[in-house]
């Protein structure tokens, strides 16, 4: 019987590896592809703009762009995190949304500071980012038709209600469309040496959420407080022996050096910014709705107000109390409840607290979201 020769194969068999050349043939071909599809989907999203515009809708509608993200990850299976595909995609969101309009969006600046980067998440970079000096101006943007939208922050998980933005509530309409829940992570930036820090900027809250940790770290270095985390980083660029506490993103604006990361004093920092607007969200199943009411100053009302929310088996997500202006007596309170203010749970419970109310605003609905970096 003959033998049988064996075949005269490598180590590894005798198919071979791709080169470096075939893998980035094939990149490019992709490439190629990704454009054509991602060109045929911003056509898709022109044509919906013209719908609504015929139809007298926004052309932003936070409520389903929230759905779009939330479907994209479920078809994700890796190896990009679901945090990198929901980035490309809001970018491709807002390019397109940018061939049907022009969206203006007034936030709290300047650039690179926390509302910045909730703006950047929430509507991407193909809009027209306004940063302003103070909360009041971006609502007063809004007011005015100089802003189609804005983004401020509305609670701080460490520091509780962000009481300028509360005010504006009273003073100026508006709608809460939409939110942004950002970890906060504060670093120490600068240019020199964390032994040679004399002084460290930064926004009062900022400042208050590290203090813990500056006291024991920098003991002798004064603190100082200025109008925002951005200012503090743009300060620090400029003076000796200054640092700042500040947003990585700043940081890398001004050319800082991160000398100590997450400095904050508790882990899990939380800011809420609200989307503000002229319209409420859409519903979209998985919503709250934010209500602001005055009522009689006496005893039992408040109760007897909440009250409501039990007897309709809705819950409470927050509550705020907040003096109204001018007055010696009497509050203000902001609720937030989960369901949309079309639901009929809802309906029937607002107008049994209009009915208790001496006023009674809607602030409005908008899709429940997830906490981001």
């Amino acid at each position: 019987m003959a033998k049988v020769k064996p075949s005269k194969k490598g180590a590894k068999g005798s198919s071979k590896a791709p080169s470096l050349a075939a893998v980035r043939n094939q990149i490019d071909r992709l490439d190629r592809d990704l454009v054509g599809l991602m060109n045929q989907r911003a056509k898709l999203a022109h044509r919906i703009g013209q719908i609504k515009e015929s139809a007298g809708q926004e052309a932003y509608d936070p409520s389903r762009e929230t759905e779009v993200m939330a479907r994209i990850v479920t078809f994700n299976k890796g190896p990009l995190s679901d945090c990198s595909l929901k980035a490309v995609f809001r970018e491709l969101i807002s390019g397109s949304r940018a061939l049907e309009k022009q969206l203006r969006v007034s936030y709290l600046g300047p650039a690179y500071s926390y509302t910045h980067l909730a703006a950047i998440h929430r509507f991407g970079q193909s809009v027209e980012l306004v940063p302003v000096g103070t909360i009041a101006a971006v609502f007063e943007e809004l007011n005015r038709g100089h802003a189609h939208y804005g983004m401020v922050p509305i609670e701080n998980s460490t520091d509780g209600r962000i009481t300028d933005t509360l005010d504006m509530f009273t003073r100026l309409p508006a709608k809460i469309c939409g939110e942004v829940q950002l970890h906060i992570h504060h670093h120490l930036l600068g240019r020199c040496a964390r032994a040679d820090v004399q002084e460290v900027y930064s926004k009062p809250q900022a400042l208050s959420q590290c203090r813990n940790w500056l006291t024991k770290h920098l003991p002798t270095a004064r603190t100082v407080e200025v109008t925002s985390t951005s200012t503090a980083a743009q300060l620090a660029q400029d003076k000796p022996g200054a640092a700042a506490i500040a947003s990585i993103q700043a940081g890398v604006h001004y050319g800082l050096n991160v000398l100590a990361e997450n400095i904050e004093d508790v882990q899990g920092n939380l800011t809420r910014f609200a989307v503000i607007g002229h319209h409420a969200g859409q519903r979209t199943g998985s919503d709250k709705t934010a209500l602001m009411f005055e009522i009689e100053h006496k005893p039992g009302a408040l109760a007897d107000s909440l009250g409501i929310f039990k007897r309709n088996r809705l819950n409470l997500t927050w509550i705020e109390s907040y003096p109204i202006p001018r007055s010696e007596k009497g509050y203000f309170f902001f609720v937030e409840l989960e369901g949309h203010q079309t639901e009929p749970r809802l309906r029937k419970a607002i107008e049994s607290l209009e009915r208790r109310a001496v006023r009674l605003v809607i602030l409005g609905s908008y899709a429940k979201t997830a906490p981001v970096d």
